[in-house]
Protein backbone atom coordinates (compact mmCIF):
# COMPACT_ATOMS: atom_id res chain seq x y z
CA UNK A 1 0.00 0.00 0.00
CA UNK A 2 1.04 3.59 -0.80
CA UNK A 3 1.60 6.84 0.12
CA UNK A 4 0.24 9.48 -2.46
CA UNK A 5 0.15 13.63 -2.78
CA UNK A 6 -2.34 14.82 -5.57
CA UNK A 7 -1.73 18.29 -6.59
CA UNK A 8 -4.62 19.90 -7.77
CA UNK A 9 -8.15 20.64 -6.42
CA UNK A 10 -9.97 21.05 -10.06
CA UNK A 11 -12.87 18.99 -11.69
CA UNK A 12 -10.08 16.10 -12.79
CA UNK A 13 -8.60 16.52 -8.97
CA UNK A 14 -11.88 16.01 -7.57
CA UNK A 15 -12.42 12.42 -9.90
CA UNK A 16 -9.01 11.32 -9.24
CA UNK A 17 -9.35 12.04 -5.22
CA UNK A 18 -12.82 10.16 -5.62
CA UNK A 19 -10.96 7.14 -6.93
CA UNK A 20 -8.62 6.94 -5.44
CA UNK A 21 -10.52 7.03 -2.16
CA UNK A 22 -11.95 3.68 -3.62
CA UNK A 23 -9.26 2.18 -4.04
CA UNK A 24 -7.90 2.49 -0.36
CA UNK A 25 -6.27 -0.81 -0.49
CA UNK A 26 -3.71 0.32 -2.83
CA UNK A 27 -3.62 3.95 -1.92
CA UNK A 28 -2.98 4.13 2.16
CA UNK A 29 -2.68 7.74 2.32
CA UNK A 30 -4.00 10.37 0.19
CA UNK A 31 -2.87 13.77 0.79
CA UNK A 32 -4.14 16.44 -1.50
CA UNK A 33 -2.79 19.67 -2.15
CA UNK A 34 -3.35 23.11 -4.14
CA UNK A 35 -2.87 26.60 -3.88
CA UNK A 36 -6.72 27.15 -2.74
CA UNK A 37 -6.88 25.66 0.23
CA UNK A 38 -10.65 25.85 0.52
CA UNK A 39 -11.13 23.59 -2.75
CA UNK A 40 -9.11 20.83 -0.67
CA UNK A 41 -11.54 21.89 2.24
CA UNK A 42 -14.81 21.37 0.00
CA UNK A 43 -12.99 17.64 -1.65
CA UNK A 44 -12.30 16.76 2.06
CA UNK A 45 -15.67 17.19 3.38
CA UNK A 46 -17.03 15.60 0.63
CA UNK A 47 -15.40 12.08 0.24
CA UNK A 48 -14.46 12.04 4.69
CA UNK A 49 -11.90 14.05 6.82
CA UNK A 50 -10.80 10.44 7.50
CA UNK A 51 -10.02 9.69 4.05
CA UNK A 52 -7.95 12.53 3.38
CA UNK A 53 -5.44 14.96 4.66
CA UNK A 54 -5.02 18.40 2.81
CA UNK A 55 -2.18 21.05 2.41
CA UNK A 56 -1.75 24.08 0.53
CA UNK A 57 1.25 24.48 -1.58
CA UNK A 58 2.30 26.60 -4.87
CA UNK A 59 2.81 24.15 -7.73
CA UNK A 60 5.31 26.77 -8.92
CA UNK A 61 7.45 27.34 -6.61
CA UNK A 62 10.05 24.36 -6.39
CA UNK A 63 11.19 25.05 -2.95
CA UNK A 64 7.99 25.22 -1.33
CA UNK A 65 7.08 21.90 -3.27
CA UNK A 66 9.83 20.03 -1.66
CA UNK A 67 9.08 20.90 1.34
CA UNK A 68 6.01 20.04 1.02
CA UNK A 69 7.10 16.44 -0.21
CA UNK A 70 9.46 15.73 2.52
CA UNK A 71 6.97 16.58 4.95
CA UNK A 72 4.02 13.84 3.52
CA UNK A 73 6.91 11.68 2.44
CA UNK A 74 4.94 9.97 -0.45
CA UNK A 75 5.87 7.53 -2.85
CA UNK A 76 4.42 9.60 -5.58
CA UNK A 77 2.87 12.56 -6.46
CA UNK A 78 -0.18 12.86 -9.08
CA UNK A 79 0.19 15.98 -11.08
CA UNK A 80 -3.14 17.04 -11.91
CA UNK A 81 -2.39 20.97 -12.01
CA UNK A 82 -2.02 23.38 -15.28
CA UNK A 83 0.89 21.65 -17.88
CA UNK A 84 2.68 25.20 -17.09
CA UNK A 85 3.34 23.34 -14.19
CA UNK A 86 5.05 20.22 -15.04
CA UNK A 87 8.68 21.40 -15.02
CA UNK A 88 8.50 22.33 -11.53
CA UNK A 89 6.68 19.70 -9.97
CA UNK A 90 8.88 17.16 -12.31
CA UNK A 91 11.81 19.16 -10.42
CA UNK A 92 10.75 18.82 -6.92
CA UNK A 93 10.03 15.11 -7.47
CA UNK A 94 13.45 14.48 -8.59
CA UNK A 95 14.99 16.60 -5.74
CA UNK A 96 13.16 14.37 -3.37
CA UNK A 97 13.24 11.03 -4.98
CA UNK A 98 9.79 10.40 -5.64
CA UNK A 99 7.91 9.06 -8.65
CA UNK A 100 6.03 11.35 -10.53
CA UNK A 101 2.90 11.03 -12.77
CA UNK A 102 0.85 14.25 -14.82
CA UNK A 103 -2.07 13.68 -17.06
CA UNK A 104 -0.61 16.37 -20.14
CA UNK A 105 2.91 17.19 -21.70
CA UNK A 106 4.11 20.62 -20.90
CA UNK A 107 2.85 23.63 -22.37
CA UNK A 108 5.09 27.46 -22.03
CA UNK A 109 2.90 30.01 -20.61
CA UNK A 110 4.05 32.49 -22.92
CA UNK A 111 4.10 29.95 -26.22
CA UNK A 112 1.07 28.68 -27.65
CA UNK A 113 2.90 24.91 -27.98
CA UNK A 114 3.17 21.65 -25.81
CA UNK A 115 5.96 19.41 -26.49
CA UNK A 116 7.87 16.39 -24.61
CA UNK A 117 11.45 17.70 -25.32
CA UNK A 118 11.60 19.24 -21.83
CA UNK A 119 10.29 16.50 -20.14
CA UNK A 120 11.86 13.56 -21.77
CA UNK A 121 15.21 15.49 -20.68
CA UNK A 122 14.82 14.55 -17.02
CA UNK A 123 15.27 10.75 -18.53
CA UNK A 124 19.03 10.21 -17.17
CA UNK A 125 18.54 12.33 -14.25
CA UNK A 126 15.16 10.14 -13.10
CA UNK A 127 16.89 6.96 -13.81
CA UNK A 128 20.05 8.03 -11.68
CA UNK A 129 17.79 8.83 -8.97
CA UNK A 130 15.70 5.28 -9.33
CA UNK A 131 12.68 6.94 -9.91
CA UNK A 132 9.66 6.83 -12.25
CA UNK A 133 7.96 9.47 -13.66
CA UNK A 134 4.82 8.66 -16.18
CA UNK A 135 3.79 10.90 -18.96
CA UNK A 136 0.63 11.84 -19.96
CA UNK A 137 -1.92 9.40 -17.78
CA UNK A 138 -4.97 11.07 -18.75
CA UNK A 139 -7.60 9.77 -21.51
CA UNK A 140 -5.99 11.59 -24.72
CA UNK A 141 -2.85 11.37 -24.26
CA UNK A 142 -3.29 8.37 -21.88
CA UNK A 143 -5.69 5.60 -22.76
CA UNK A 144 -5.48 6.65 -26.47
CA UNK A 145 -1.87 5.63 -25.94
CA UNK A 146 -2.71 2.46 -24.27
CA UNK A 147 -5.34 1.75 -27.09
CA UNK A 148 -3.13 2.05 -29.53
CA UNK A 149 -0.06 -0.50 -27.22
CA UNK A 150 -2.75 -2.77 -27.11
CA UNK A 151 -3.00 -2.74 -30.59
CA UNK A 152 0.49 -3.15 -31.17
CA UNK A 153 1.14 -5.86 -28.78
CA UNK A 154 -1.90 -8.16 -28.99
CA UNK A 155 -3.77 -7.37 -31.90
CA UNK A 156 -1.87 -6.56 -35.36
CA UNK A 157 1.77 -7.75 -36.69
CA UNK A 158 2.29 -4.70 -38.38
CA UNK A 159 0.31 -1.29 -37.76
CA UNK A 160 0.17 1.08 -40.18
CA UNK A 161 -1.65 4.11 -39.45
CA UNK A 162 -3.76 5.14 -36.39
CA UNK A 163 -6.78 8.05 -36.56
CA UNK A 164 -7.08 9.21 -32.68
CA UNK A 165 -10.79 10.63 -33.15
CA UNK A 166 -12.11 12.50 -29.31
CA UNK A 167 -16.22 13.52 -29.50
CA UNK A 168 -17.91 15.30 -26.62
CA UNK A 169 -21.36 15.07 -27.68
CA UNK A 170 -23.05 16.63 -24.07
CA UNK A 171 -24.28 19.57 -24.39
CA UNK A 172 -24.08 22.04 -21.27
CA UNK A 173 -26.81 24.73 -22.15
CA UNK A 174 -24.32 27.95 -22.51
CA UNK A 175 -23.92 29.49 -25.67
CA UNK A 176 -20.20 29.19 -24.78
CA UNK A 177 -18.19 27.19 -22.43
CA UNK A 178 -15.00 25.23 -22.44
CA UNK A 179 -14.99 21.56 -20.43
CA UNK A 180 -11.71 21.85 -19.77
CA UNK A 181 -9.33 25.33 -18.56
CA UNK A 182 -10.45 27.45 -20.98
CA UNK A 183 -6.67 28.71 -21.87
CA UNK A 184 -5.28 25.45 -22.40
CA UNK A 185 -8.46 24.07 -24.47
CA UNK A 186 -8.84 27.84 -26.80
CA UNK A 187 -4.61 28.09 -27.04
CA UNK A 188 -5.15 23.75 -28.51
CA UNK A 189 -8.07 24.86 -31.07
CA UNK A 190 -6.92 27.90 -32.36
CA UNK A 191 -2.83 26.18 -33.00
CA UNK A 192 -2.03 25.34 -36.30
CA UNK A 193 -3.23 21.34 -36.79
CA UNK A 194 -0.44 18.96 -37.67
CA UNK A 195 -0.05 15.36 -38.68
CA UNK A 196 2.61 12.32 -39.50
CA UNK A 197 2.84 10.59 -42.58
CA UNK A 198 5.53 8.93 -44.10
CA UNK A 199 8.29 10.04 -41.45
CA UNK A 200 7.65 13.75 -41.60
CA UNK A 201 5.06 16.09 -39.87
CA UNK A 202 2.53 18.15 -42.08
CA UNK A 203 1.07 20.91 -40.82
CA UNK A 204 -2.09 22.19 -41.41
CA UNK A 205 -4.19 25.61 -40.99
CA UNK A 206 -6.47 26.04 -38.23
CA UNK A 207 -10.03 23.68 -39.00
CA UNK A 208 -8.52 23.19 -42.23
CA UNK A 209 -9.23 19.09 -43.01
CA UNK A 210 -12.91 18.19 -41.58
CA UNK A 211 -14.21 15.06 -41.93
CA UNK A 212 -17.78 13.28 -40.65
CA UNK A 213 -17.52 10.38 -38.25
CA UNK A 214 -20.16 8.16 -36.63
CA UNK A 215 -19.71 7.49 -33.33
CA UNK A 216 -21.34 4.94 -31.16
CA UNK A 217 -23.99 5.86 -28.62
CA UNK A 218 -23.37 9.81 -30.30
CA UNK A 219 -24.38 10.13 -33.70
CA UNK A 220 -22.30 11.26 -36.90
CA UNK A 221 -20.34 14.11 -36.01
CA UNK A 222 -18.10 16.68 -37.78
CA UNK A 223 -14.31 15.96 -36.81
CA UNK A 224 -11.73 18.47 -37.24
CA UNK A 225 -8.00 17.77 -37.56
CA UNK A 226 -5.74 18.95 -34.95
CA UNK A 227 -2.39 18.54 -33.58
CA UNK A 228 -1.83 16.75 -29.87
CA UNK A 229 0.68 15.43 -28.16
CA UNK A 230 -0.12 11.89 -28.00
CA UNK A 231 1.06 11.65 -31.51
CA UNK A 232 4.57 12.93 -30.67
CA UNK A 233 5.21 9.79 -28.42
CA UNK A 234 3.31 7.35 -30.71
CA UNK A 235 5.62 8.27 -33.51
CA UNK A 236 8.58 7.48 -31.48
CA UNK A 237 7.09 4.33 -29.83
CA UNK A 238 4.68 2.36 -32.52
CA UNK A 239 6.98 0.68 -34.94
CA UNK A 240 6.30 0.97 -38.45
CA UNK A 241 3.77 3.36 -38.17
CA UNK A 242 3.18 5.25 -41.78
CA UNK A 243 0.65 7.61 -40.30
CA UNK A 244 -1.17 9.01 -37.72
CA UNK A 245 -3.83 12.05 -37.16
CA UNK A 246 -6.10 13.22 -34.83
CA UNK A 247 -9.62 14.25 -34.42
CA UNK A 248 -11.50 16.18 -32.70
CA UNK A 249 -15.40 17.39 -32.83
CA UNK A 250 -16.67 20.58 -33.09
CA UNK A 251 -20.37 22.20 -32.87
CA UNK A 252 -20.89 25.40 -35.43
CA UNK A 253 -21.82 27.74 -32.26
CA UNK A 254 -18.41 26.61 -30.65
CA UNK A 255 -16.53 27.49 -34.03
CA UNK A 256 -18.44 30.29 -34.00
CA UNK A 257 -18.06 31.94 -30.77
CA UNK A 258 -14.24 30.99 -30.74
CA UNK A 259 -13.45 32.28 -34.29
CA UNK A 260 -15.04 35.61 -33.10
CA UNK A 261 -12.80 36.12 -30.00
CA UNK A 262 -10.05 35.06 -32.27
CA UNK A 263 -10.40 38.23 -34.94
CA UNK A 264 -10.96 40.22 -31.60
CA UNK A 265 -7.57 39.32 -29.84
CA UNK A 266 -9.40 37.69 -27.54
CA UNK A 267 -7.17 34.71 -27.24
CA UNK A 268 -3.99 36.51 -27.53
CA UNK A 269 -1.62 35.03 -24.80
CA UNK A 270 0.65 38.54 -24.84
CA UNK A 271 0.53 41.16 -22.10
CA UNK A 272 -1.73 44.48 -23.32
CA UNK A 273 -2.09 47.63 -21.34
CA UNK A 274 -5.78 48.81 -20.42
CA UNK A 275 -6.16 52.13 -18.25
CA UNK A 276 -2.50 51.62 -17.32
CA UNK A 277 -3.04 47.48 -15.96
CA UNK A 278 -1.20 45.19 -18.29
CA UNK A 279 -3.21 41.82 -18.77
CA UNK A 280 -3.09 39.03 -20.99
CA UNK A 281 -6.53 38.79 -23.09
CA UNK A 282 -6.94 35.11 -22.82
CA UNK A 283 -6.35 35.04 -19.26
CA UNK A 284 -9.26 37.69 -18.99
CA UNK A 285 -11.65 35.34 -20.78
CA UNK A 286 -10.81 32.59 -18.98
CA UNK A 287 -11.73 34.68 -15.96
CA UNK A 288 -15.43 35.69 -17.62
CA UNK A 289 -16.10 32.29 -19.40
CA UNK A 290 -17.76 29.35 -17.36
CA UNK A 291 -15.79 27.43 -14.80
CA UNK A 292 -15.58 23.89 -16.10
CA UNK A 293 -16.30 22.63 -12.80
CA UNK A 294 -19.05 23.90 -12.59
CA UNK A 295 -20.48 22.16 -15.37
CA UNK A 296 -21.56 18.82 -14.29
CA UNK A 297 -24.94 18.95 -13.01
CA UNK A 298 -25.90 20.86 -16.29
CA UNK A 299 -23.99 18.74 -18.79
CA UNK A 300 -26.19 15.68 -20.59
CA UNK A 301 -25.33 13.09 -23.52
CA UNK A 302 -22.15 11.40 -23.82
CA UNK A 303 -18.46 11.66 -24.69
CA UNK A 304 -16.81 8.75 -27.21
CA UNK A 305 -12.76 8.71 -27.47
CA UNK A 306 -11.01 6.02 -29.45
CA UNK A 307 -8.45 4.99 -32.07
CA UNK A 308 -9.22 3.03 -35.35
CA UNK A 309 -6.16 1.50 -36.52
CA UNK A 310 -5.32 -0.84 -39.40
CA UNK A 311 -2.17 -2.74 -40.04
CA UNK A 312 -1.25 -6.23 -41.17
CA UNK A 313 -2.26 -9.37 -39.07
CA UNK A 314 -1.40 -13.08 -39.93
CA UNK A 315 -0.63 -11.56 -43.84
CA UNK A 316 -4.07 -9.90 -44.18
CA UNK A 317 -5.49 -6.46 -43.72
CA UNK A 318 -6.77 -5.96 -40.31
CA UNK A 319 -8.76 -2.86 -39.17
CA UNK A 320 -10.10 -1.95 -35.43
CA UNK A 321 -11.99 0.81 -33.85
CA UNK A 322 -10.85 0.60 -30.15
CA UNK A 323 -12.77 3.00 -27.62
CA UNK A 324 -15.05 3.85 -25.16
CA UNK A 325 -18.46 5.88 -24.74
CA UNK A 326 -19.07 8.04 -21.36
CA UNK A 327 -22.17 9.54 -19.73
CA UNK A 328 -22.41 12.85 -18.07
CA UNK A 329 -24.54 12.46 -15.98
CA UNK A 330 -23.33 9.12 -14.65
CA UNK A 331 -19.84 10.42 -13.88
CA UNK A 332 -21.76 13.58 -12.25
CA UNK A 333 -23.75 11.50 -9.60
CA UNK A 334 -20.53 9.18 -9.16
CA UNK A 335 -18.17 12.13 -8.78
CA UNK A 336 -19.65 15.22 -9.01
CA UNK A 337 -17.97 16.05 -12.07
CA UNK A 338 -18.51 15.44 -15.86
CA UNK A 339 -17.28 13.41 -18.37
CA UNK A 340 -14.53 15.11 -19.83
CA UNK A 341 -12.79 15.24 -16.25
CA UNK A 342 -14.06 11.63 -15.55
CA UNK A 343 -12.25 10.50 -18.34
CA UNK A 344 -9.26 12.26 -17.82
CA UNK A 345 -9.02 11.61 -13.75
CA UNK A 346 -9.88 7.83 -13.98
CA UNK A 347 -6.69 6.59 -15.86
CA UNK A 348 -4.82 9.01 -13.65
CA UNK A 349 -5.86 7.12 -11.00
CA UNK A 350 -5.05 3.36 -12.65
CA UNK A 351 -1.50 4.63 -13.76
CA UNK A 352 -0.69 5.72 -10.14
CA UNK A 353 -1.97 2.10 -8.99
CA UNK A 354 -0.25 0.38 -11.60
CA UNK A 355 3.49 1.98 -10.43
CA UNK A 356 2.14 1.55 -6.71
CA UNK A 357 1.61 -1.71 -7.31
CA UNK A 358 4.63 -2.77 -9.10
CA UNK A 359 2.96 -3.82 -12.22
CA UNK A 360 4.67 -1.03 -14.45
CA UNK A 361 8.15 -0.33 -12.75
CA UNK A 362 11.10 1.29 -14.19
CA UNK A 363 13.72 4.39 -13.43
CA UNK A 364 13.46 6.93 -15.79
CA UNK A 365 11.15 9.03 -18.07
CA UNK A 366 8.15 7.09 -19.68
CA UNK A 367 5.29 7.36 -21.44
CA UNK A 368 2.29 5.08 -21.83
CA UNK A 369 2.68 3.02 -24.63
CA UNK A 370 6.03 1.59 -23.35
CA UNK A 371 4.45 -0.57 -21.48
CA UNK A 372 2.19 -4.05 -21.28
CA UNK A 373 -1.06 -2.21 -22.05
CA UNK A 374 -3.37 -5.26 -20.47
CA UNK A 375 -3.00 -4.53 -17.05
CA UNK A 376 -4.11 -1.13 -18.08
CA UNK A 377 -6.85 -2.31 -20.42
CA UNK A 378 -8.40 -4.30 -17.33
CA UNK A 379 -8.09 -1.76 -15.04
CA UNK A 380 -10.62 0.74 -17.30
CA UNK A 381 -13.06 -2.47 -17.38
CA UNK A 382 -13.47 -2.27 -14.07
CA UNK A 383 -13.19 1.50 -12.48
CA UNK A 384 -15.88 2.89 -14.63
CA UNK A 385 -14.35 3.35 -18.32
CA UNK A 386 -15.40 0.00 -20.20
CA UNK A 387 -13.87 0.01 -23.52
CA UNK A 388 -15.19 -2.10 -26.69
CA UNK A 389 -13.33 -3.10 -29.98
CA UNK A 390 -15.01 -3.35 -33.42
CA UNK A 391 -13.45 -4.78 -36.17
CA UNK A 392 -14.04 -2.90 -39.48
CA UNK A 393 -14.41 -4.06 -43.06
CA UNK A 394 -11.70 -3.22 -45.11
Amino acid sequence: MSNILIIGAGGVGRVVVHKCVENRDTFKKITLASRRLESCKALQNEVGVENIDIAQVDADNVPELVELIKKIQPDMVLNIALPYQDLTIMEACLQTGVHYLDTANYEHPDTAKFEYKEQWAFDEKYKNKGIMALLGSGFDPGVTNVFCAYADQYLFDEIHTIDILDCNGGDHGYPFATNFNPEINLREVSSKGRYWENGEWIETDPMEIKMEWDYPEVGVKDSYLLYHEEMESLVKHIKGLKRIRFFMTFGESYLTHMKCLENVGMLRIDEVEVDGQKIVPIKLLKELLPDPASLGPRTVGKTNIGCVIDGIKDGKPKKVYIYNVCDHQKCYKETGAQAVSYTTGVPAMIGAKLICKGTWKESGVYNMEQFDAKPFMDELMVSGLPWVIKEIEI
